[in-house]
């Protein structure tokens, strides 16, 4: 029996001693939760008069509706056939902020802004052609079809290079067999290499079978000058059916076709040319042209006259969301 009341006594006071220190445990931990919410209001409470409650702060948020722009989604237009989507641009007040509270007063050129993109992308729309950019863009590119006029290549390439522009060349395949050391030239300047079909054809008359073979032989040959996807195709007099743009979308490429021809296979002046040219261009603008005498003579002029308005960009960038 004293055995028993022994053992029940201890067992007692163990557990009221565990009970009392398991407490003081428990009240330690709540005091310091309590300092580090006191410490966390503090902290938030000094930041928000420095950003959120400043009269800067306010106007950022007041006029930024004015600066922001929706995403606007990639369609098939009746005519224009694919539209290249475009980006949102929504301004990021926080960033902003930080970038004006120095001087304490608001600057438009201080704008920090994020890009939004749009939920349809031309890769999610069927196949089409393509025959101009957005129209938001300030942006215009050249198209320089490549079958023949081997002895014009050089001259219009140390021009490009003169300006800093790089342009998409169109490259025939029996071309690139017959004249590697011009297909290498145009690889090396880093412009953007596209495929003209093999032998020129007419694609409009070709199944779409026969039409993704050519299309094939030619993307091995350009292959073996640049490690690149072989990504455009502009078929030969633009000259295509819808088999010809399905054979072409499976092999992941886009159709591109032409808003401003600038005809130089007919041999018009100089000044009638760049008139040409000048008096179509528009935003998006794709500028079809070949190596020949009058656009290696024009080129230089061309491209001075474009870039007072437009910026002259490869179709990776026109056609591109980004903003």
């Amino acid at each position: 029996m004293e055995k028993i009341l022994g053992s029940s006594s201890f067992a007692y006071t163990f557990a009221k001693g565990w009970m009392d220190v398991n407490g003081i445990i428990k009240i330690i931990a709540a005091l310091l939760l309590l300092v580090i919410f006191v410490t966390v209001q503090q902290v938030e409470k000094k930041a928000i008069p420095a950003a959120k409650t400043s009269s800067l702060y306010e106007e950022i948020q007041e006029k930024k509706e004015g600066f922001e722009y929706p995403p606007q989604d990639a369609r098939v237009d009746k005519v224009w056939k694919k539209i290249p989507g475009l980006n949102g641009k929504k301004v990021n007040v926080e960033k902003s902020y930080e970038n004006m509270k120095k001087a304490n007063k608001f600057d438009e050129a201080k704008l920090v802004f994020e890009q939004i993109e749009p939920k349809v992308k031309l890769k999610d729309l069927p196949p089409a052609p393509i025959y101009k950019g957005n129209d938001q863009k300030k942006m215009v590119t050249f198209l320089i079809n490549v079958s023949w006029g081997e002895e014009y290549i050089p001259a219009m390439l140390e021009t490009l290079d003169k300006h800093q522009v790089k342009a998409n060349f169109f490259i025939d395949g029996a071309f690139a067999r017959d004249n590697p050391s011009q297909v290498q030239m145009i690889e090396e300047k880093n412009h953007l290499v596209g495929s003209h079909g093999f032998g020129h054809p007419d694609f409009y008359t070709l199944r779409e079978g026969t039409a993704k073979d050519n299309l094939i032989k030619t993307n091995e040959l350009l292959a073996s000058f640049s490690d690149e996807p072989i990504r455009w195709f502009a078929p030969p007099s633009g000259s295509f059916s819808n088999e010809t743009v399905t054979a072409a979308e499976s092999l992941d490429m886009l159709t591109i076709l032409w808003t401003v021809d600038t005809i130089d296979w007919k041999k018009p002046t100089k000044d009638v040319l760049i008139e040409r040219v000048l008096s179509k261009a528009h935003n998006g603008a794709t500028i079809l042209m070949h190596p020949t005498q009058v656009t290696s003579d024009s080129l230089d002029s061309l491209i001075t006259a474009l870039k007072k308005e437009y910026q002259i960009v490869t179709l990776d960038e026109l056609m591109s969301e980004t903003r």
